[in-house]
This record gives structure tokens, C-alpha cells and sequence, in this order.
């Protein structure tokens, strides 16, 4: 994990015990696993609502038709290279 074995996990645990208590870590990393949480729930959500747009865009869906016509053809030419 990045490089780090047991005893540098150990110092940087002691040094956190040190700083913010044994009482308030729990909480920290409660605020920490919730906000990673919601961090990647908007990072999937603007994927989501991004896609829709381009979706939306005039002329999308008519490209993606020609594009698997041409993949079908090209298919079909493969057929006869052999």
C-alpha cells in the first residue's frame, strides 16, 4: 500500500492518536468513508447526466446507426479476404 509497511503505519496511527484523541478518530473516520461516499455518487452522477446530454445532442443517434452500418460492412468485407 503506497510503499508503507507496518511500523510506518504504526508511527503515523500513533501520531494521529496523538493529535485528535482516541475519543474523536472513530469520528474523523466516519466523516472521511461518508464524504468519499458522496464523493464518488457525484462523480458517477455528473458521468450519468453527461451521457444524457450527448445523448440529447441533434444527430447522435443518426451517427451511431451510420457507424454500426459501416462496422457491418466491414464485417462483411472480412468474408471474402479470406
Amino acid at each position: 500500500m503506497f510503499g508503507l509497511g507496518a511500523p510506518e503505519l504504526i508511527v503515523i496511527l500513533a501520531i494521529a492518536v496523538l493529535i485528535f484523541g482516541g475519543k474523536k478518530l472513530p469520528e474523523l473516520g466516519s466523516s472521511l468513508g461518508k464524504a468519499i461516499t458522496s464523493f464518488k455518487k457525484n462523480v458517477g452522477d455528473t458521468e450519468t447526466s453527461t451521457k444524457n446530454l450527448i445523448d440529447d445532442l441533434p444527430g447522435v443517434k443518426e451517427i451511431e446507426a451510420v457507424k454500426d452500418q459501416v462496422d457491418k460492412v466491414k464485417d462483411f468485407g472480412r468474408l471474402f479476404k479470406k
